[in-house]
């Protein structure tokens, strides 16, 4: 990766929404310095906390004394908000032309953030997607449910929407800003609904997408948030979508 040409004009601005993460934020955060100054690129890490109760936030302001306010951004919220409006939240703040979205859990390792950048260049894409389901991508960790929850979320998104992705529910993607400020503004789910909804509008919308296998390796540490209600809400938001796009 080092000796890709790269252009000094790009930043790379990684959001990071978090939610009791004080254990995973450390590792994330470090793991995302190492691979950034490996590869060149400038960047800044944005730490979107929606009041944590676990003290998340206060881990954070450590972190900014280690690495710097330019590098760790806090952009904290009063309550748990959503995450679209988090992005938006974050976008607004950001100085990087280009983003990543990922999750502070260490399910996406930033090893693979060149290949992303790789990619991008490659064919210029609006929106760089991380896939389970392609390629060398993978799952590890999960339990036999948890695959069959999201196999059978893929499989029915593909039959009904058609989308031309292959992994519509992960959330570790590389967008150009204006492009991702543009989806999140014109997306109305919420959960895990809105990962899906992003890629669709961004198939209406012409914008381009390219693919990068990735390996999702359940969380380390914490509780995963996937539960029923959230099973409920994305079944309700793929009806919506088939009806209305």
């Amino acid at each position: 990766m080092a000796t890709q040409s790269r252009d000094s004009r790009d930043k790379y601005t990684v959001l990071l929404p978090t939610y009791n993460e004080r254990e995973n934020l450390p590792l994330i955060v470090w793991l995302l310095v190492k691979y950034f100054n490996k590869s060149g690129y400038d960047y800044e890490i944005i730490v979107i906390d929606d009041a944590s109760p676990d003290g998340t936030l206060d881990v954070a302001k450590q972190l900014q004394e280690i690495y710097g306010k330019d590098k760790v951004v806090l952009r904290p919220r009063a309550s748990k908000l959503g995450l679209g409006t988090a992005y938006l939240h974050g976008i607004k703040q950001a100085t990087g032309n280009f983003i990543f979205i990922m999750d502070a859990d260490l399910s996406h390792h930033p090893k693979f953030m060149p290949d992303f950048i790789k990619k991008q260049k490659e064919g210029n894409y609006d929106l760089v997607s991380g896939t389970r389901y392609r390629g060398s991508g993978g799952v590890y960790g999960w339990d036999l449910r948890r695959k069959l929850i999201s196999r059978g979320a893929n499989f029915l998104t593909q039959t009904l929407l058609r989308p031309n992705a292959s992994d519509l529910t992960g959330s570790f993607r590389l967008y150009k800003k204006e492009v991702l400020e543009t989806l999140v503004e014109k997306c109305m789910s919420k959960g895990y609904v809105f990962q899906m909804e992003i890629i669709i509008r961004a198939r209406q919308l012409k914008y381009t997408i390219g693919e990068v296998p990735i390996s999702f390796v359940d969380r380390v540490y914490g509780e995963s948030k996937l539960g029923g209600n959230e099973i409920v809400s994305f079944a309700k938001g793929l009806l919506l979508l088939f009806a209305t796009t």
